[in-house]
């Protein structure tokens, strides 16, 4: 047995090499080493250890054993930066060496994949509240209700279904269907000669709001999963904004219906394009169409469910988390008190002033997020609406707050709090309240509008059109 101190050096470079050679990376093919080591058994004996130096295929040029290791491990590092067409879109850090210095592990990785989103079971997921994030466990919410409407309407009171005279007797024909509120307005107060439908206000307008919370977290999360996920994957966009492009997408599609839809609404009542004075001098909205009421009632029903997903943490905290859930806060206390107050128009007003700046606020940050050159347009644009109506429009509103008070009619007033009653609904001390919410409302959006003139400097300055309300991690 050769005791040649060369021999030993050169098998371990030889085994050491054929060992990573061997191991197919990121399912690439093994690699093979651009110079060839080679090494038999029974090399004669030559050198001693004070020269272990290799002689590869009788070149000339010399390599170590460690030189040979460090050849590979280079080489193993691009063949993970260039993957093949088969291989997923993982990342991972080359496994170090004895002795080198440790690399991150990063992993990006689709985030709808995490267990959050998926089913533990009908059952557990209303349990725990999970049935807001799976379309699959929100349906049957959805569905019960239609299905014993359709069955207390159409089989349980129909008088042409034979049934037991004893059921006749527990539910008589004329028994009211107890689901119709969940699924259609309350209230209703008949109609004028045109044949416009006019409702009034009713503590079952909470089971219309309940029913439709949950119909939104239905909808927001079947477009999120069915239809922004896969047009994500396909524009190309990182994993890590995955969620914020959903988010706004979902964002730039309810805006883009509701917007919209409040200037329609807006457009057949007395104080199209704010004219502010007809908020006071119309007081109490008493009826309202249908249109008004399904209007008021599903804006409410959406941002209770925005209010649900922001506490339930579904979806990412940004920097200004705070600000976000004091705009949530006042934006829930006016709808509740500007419609149990039957101050509606002014309401709507507000509504549209929110949702048509949003609708260029979605789109401008899902532009960003696929091409930050291409977004300087869309941002621009979205600057200008945002100052007119969140800035101009609100700032007028609260105008007319402070100074058309005393346009309600006097048998409107009161000087006790009674919003359950037709007449003496407004109290002097409400106009300091209406005031400072709708003020309270102004200062947040003049904290959001001085982080949306620091981006437009930025972009001016530095072409960077980062956006200041994300997340510390993107």
């Amino acid at each position: 047995m050769s005791t040649n101190p060369r021999v030993h050096t050169r098998r371990r470079a030889s085994s050491v090499s054929q060992a990573l050679s061997a191991i197919p990376l990121n399912n690439a093919p093994a690699y093979e080493s651009r110079v060839p080591v080679t090494a038999t058994q029974n090399a004669p004996a030559e050198q001693t250890d004070s020269n272990p130096s290799l002689q590869l295929n009788g070149s000339a040029d010399s390599f170590t054993a460690a030189e040979v290791v460090a050849d590979e491990a280079r080489a193993a590092q691009l063949r993970r930066r260039r993957p093949g067409n088969d291989e997923k879109p993982v990342t991972e850090a080359v496994a170090a060496l004895p002795g080198d210095k440790k690399l991150p592990v990063k992993r990006n990785i689709d985030p709808f994949d995490d267990a959050r989103y998926k089913s533990d079971g009908l059952w557990q997921d209303l349990r725990t509240g999970k049935w807001m994030l799976i379309p699959s466990s929100s349906l049957p919410i959805l569905v019960l209700p239609i299905l014993l409407y359709i069955n207390h309407e159409y089989i349980l009171t129909n008088p042409n279904i034979p049934l037991p005279d004893v059921f006749r007797q527990i539910v008589p024909v004329t028994t009211r269907n107890p689901w119709t509120p969940l699924l259609f307005l309350s209230g209703f107060d008949g109609r004028d000669e045109a044949g416009t439908s006019f409702y009034k206000r009713s503590w079952l307008d909470l089971l219309f709001i309940a029913y439709h919370i949950v119909f939104f977290s239905f909808v927001r999360q079947s477009i999120t999963l069915y239809i922004l996920r896969p047009l994500v994957k396909r524009l190309g966009i990182p994993p890590a904004k995955f969620e914020r492009f959903t988010e706004q997408g979902y964002a730039f599609l309810y805006f883009g219906f509701f917007g919209p839809l409040g200037m329609y609404v807006m457009h057949g009542l007395p104080i199209w394009w704010y004219n502010t004075s007809a908020f006071w001098t119309t007081f109490p909205v008493l009826r309202m169409t249908g249109l008004l009421k399904a209007y008021y009632l599903l804006q409410g029903s959406y941002w209770c469910q925005q209010a649900i997903i922001l506490a339930a943490g579904v979806e990412k905290p940004r920097k200004d988390f705070k600000e976000l859930i004091a705009h949530h806060i006042i934006t829930l206390w006016l709808i509740g008190w500007s419609y149990m107050l039957t101050l509606t128009y002014i309401g709507v007003a507000v509504y549209v002033t929110m949702d048509v700046s949003d609708i260029f606020l979605a789109l401008a940050k899902c532009v960003n997020y696929v091409s930050e050159d291409a977004s300087a347009p869309f941002f621009a644009f979205f600057v200008v609406v945002w100052t007119y109506m969140r800035h101009y429009l609100n700032l007028k509103i609260l105008y007319s707050v402070w100074t058309e008070f005393d346009l309600v009619p006097e048998w409107a007033r009161t000087t006790t709090f009674e919003p359950w009653k037709e007449t003496g609904l407004l109290a002097w001390w409400l106009q300091p309240v209406i005031f400072a919410s709708i003020f309270f409302l102004q200062l947040i959006n003049l904290f959001w509008y001085f982080l949306i003139l620091r981006i437009l400097f930025r972009a001016l300055f530095s072409k960077s059109l980062s956006d200041e309300r994300s997340d510390e991690d993107e």
